[in-house]
């Protein structure tokens, strides 16, 4: 077919490329590109701590300086329509406790820009207490003992674990910082004083002001003495061995302020192991180094080798075997956080970093079963590991059919609602299309499961109930709406649905055709997820729209003008803008958004081959 050709050899060069990236132990290492938060903290970490490695404290200065727009502010997605406050507040603030001179004409715009937008008490909840913790905005003193969040009475209609490991992480060392009113002080932290108008500690805090949130606290009992103990027990069982609290830069940013405030010394092995743990997550991108807040060598070593299979590559390929290797070095052996709620399942799950032991998700564990249920036909001991593993995310489905990010049916919806950035996706562990939908894929593609499946229907239900009125899907770790409609679509397709019995699956295709640009690509700007509605790019890029052609693809048994159409923008787009790096991995909302430099790779060659093997090998086209 005219429209293909060039495919073959595109395949071949974009798998030879991706090959060529693999490290000597397996896997494939990639940088996890998030916005300057991470390198601040750990700025202001190391000029705290007098640490004497100048050369890192130039080298993240100077990534977080090569960030700032010419308007002065730190932006975390290129077409961010005005500056991001929370992320200019923590780069203006690392800045200053660098000496950057505060007189310097870019500085003077960020600091103009911070108090037009209301000073730091604008600020998201982790931004004021990273300030908090640092003496440049004082803590809120509330009617109640915030310890009592992680010590409520059984009767409680709210427990602990009722929150997500994201917030329980996150909240234990802030938990701690606050009850102790822990600060750090710098003399630079009064470059940052007139930044916030007011010093009365409730102004500064207006999400403590809720008379509802404040009156369920106080109704409950005076906590037991033993609230710091249980603090730092928390932290302590949850550091992994490279010293990070569950493998995230900022958590452990936290731990650190947060032993701090419990009497750890600065010296302490465990607060100096936490320093050198953040910095080992460093990782060069080809221009700087950044601070990754969770490097995805697990994720990108599944995804890889994934995409090297659909190629065409030979399950005995050695490279293929090295890589396997170094996943099954890292299935997970013990039990973590995620038996609260699932106490009947064994380990056999899969992390996002290479570091982390404890904490696996469904969504790496679906992605590094794939590879493995391609060899487990040849391999025991690769069989036994995929059983483990399909077991355990089988036991991790929520009760509402979906699957969530870490952990089951951590989803009250009451607590989303709560006056708190992010509320719902910080507080809660909902179900989410992308994870739903993978999964879905997996099983039908993988395993024995079938539509009569009791696990199968739940999930097929919840992704019918959860469609938007358009036709397309919601994604929690994607952007965004193209993410998660292609879950959705080839989870549904590979469960045994069609376009011609599943009127779900109609409306998406409308919508996917609908939002292609003229070239052939798909482009979703990252405020879709702000704004909670699709927002297109003016230009497509190469992840997206390989996203959307995969999704067509798996729902088309011949190409159409839409699919020739994408196949020649990914095999011919070298210089248009699509091609550079664009944040489609989302971490929250308006605050968070990330390059995955594995996904341009990764994605292409997937839908590449896809194309190729369903149109070309076996003569559709």
């Amino acid at each position: 077919m005219q429209t293909f050709i060039g495919l073959k050899e595109g395949i071949h060069a974009r798998r030879n490329m991706l090959l060529s990236m693999q490290q000597e132990d397996g896997s494939f290492r990639f940088c996890f590109e998030n916005p300057v938060t991470t390198d601040a903290y750990l700025l202001v970490l190391l000029v705290l701590f007098n640490w004497k490695d100048h050369h890192l404290k130039d080298v993240l200065a100077r990534r977080i300086l090569s960030k700032q727009s010419s308007d002065g502010t730190w932006r975390v997605y290129p077409d961010e329509k005005k500056g991001n406050l929370s992320v200019t507040i923590e780069a203006y603030c690392a800045l200053c406790y660098y000496g950057q001179d505060i007189h310097d004409e870019n500085m003077q715009r960020a600091r103009s820009f911070i108090l037009s937008e209301g000073g730091l008490k604008k600020a998201t909840l982790l931004t004021k207490a990273f300030l908090s913790m640092n003496g440049i905005l004082p803590w809120p003193r509330l009617p109640f003992d915030p310890g009592l969040l992680i010590d409520l009475p059984a009767i409680s209609p709210l427990q602990f674990f009722d929150l997500s490991s994201f917030a329980r992480i996150h909240f234990v060392p802030m938990i701690a910082g606050m009850r102790n009113q822990f600060s750090i002080s710098h003399p630079s932290k009064e470059y940052l004083a007139d930044l916030a108008p007011s010093r009365d500690n409730k102004s500064c805090w207006e999400e403590f002001e809720n008379q509802s949130f404040i009156r369920f606290f106080s109704d409950h009992a005076i906590p037991s003495d033993s609230i710091d103990a249980k603090l730092e027990k928390y932290m302590l069982n949850r550091i992994e061995k490279d010293g990070t609290l569950l493998s995230y830069a900022i958590s452990t940013v936290f731990m650190v302020y947060g032993l701090l405030s419990l009497g750890y010394s600065m010296d302490s092995p465990v607060i100096q192991n936490g320093i050198y743990g953040i910095i080992s997550l460093l990782c060069y991108n080809g221009q700087h180094y950044i601070v990754q807040n969770s490097p995805s060598a697990i994720w990108d070593t599944s995804l890889s080798l994934y995409a090297l299979l659909e190629s065409g590559m030979s399950p005995v390929d050695p490279c293929i075997q090295q890589g396997i290797h170094f996943l099954l070095k890292h299935q997970h052996t013990e039990k973590g956080d995620w038996q609260y709620h699932c106490p009947e399942a064994a380990p056999g799950g899969w992390g996002f970093s290479e570091s982390n032991t404890i904490h696996p998700d469904p969504d790496d564990t679906q992605a590094a079963l794939r590879p493995l249920s391609v060899l487990a036909h040849y391999s025991g001991q690769i069989l036994h590991s995929w059983q483990k593993g399909i077991n355990w995310l089988l036991a991790m489905q929520n009760d509402d059919g979906g699957w969530a990010s870490f952990e089951k049916n951590t989803n009250k919806a009451w607590l989303g609602e709560l006056p708190i950035d992010h509320a719902y996706d910080a507080l809660i562990d909902a179900s989410f299309a992308d994870m739903t939908g993978r999964i879905l894929e997996f099983l039908g593609t993988y395993s024995p499961l079938t539509l009569n499946d009791t696990s199968i229907q739940k999930a097929v239900n919840w992704l019918h109930h959860n469609q938007e009125a358009d036709g397309s899907w919601l994604g929690r770790w994607g952007v965004c709406y193209l993410y998660g409609t292609w879950a959705a679509v080839t989870g549904l397709a590979a469960a045994g649905h069609s376009l011609q019995d599943n009127d779900h699956l109609k409306k998406a295709e409308k919508w996917i055709r609908n939002v292609q640009h003229d070239n052939g690509s798909w482009g979703e700007s990252c405020a879709s997820d702000i704004y909670q509605t699709y927002t297109p790019l003016p230009y497509g890029t190469l992840v997206q729209t390989s996203w959307a052609l995969d999704s067509l693809t798996c729902l088309h048994s011949a190409p159409t003008l839409e699919i020739e159409k994408a196949v020649r923008y990914l095999l011919h787009a070298h210089d248009l803008p699509g091609t550079q790096p664009y944040p489609t991995g989302n971490g929250l909302p308006g605050y968070n958004y990330v390059i995955y430099h594995s996904y341009s790779h990764i994605y292409p060659l997937l839908a590449l081959s896809h194309v190729h093997t369903k149109y070309v090998s076996q003569g559709a086209g």
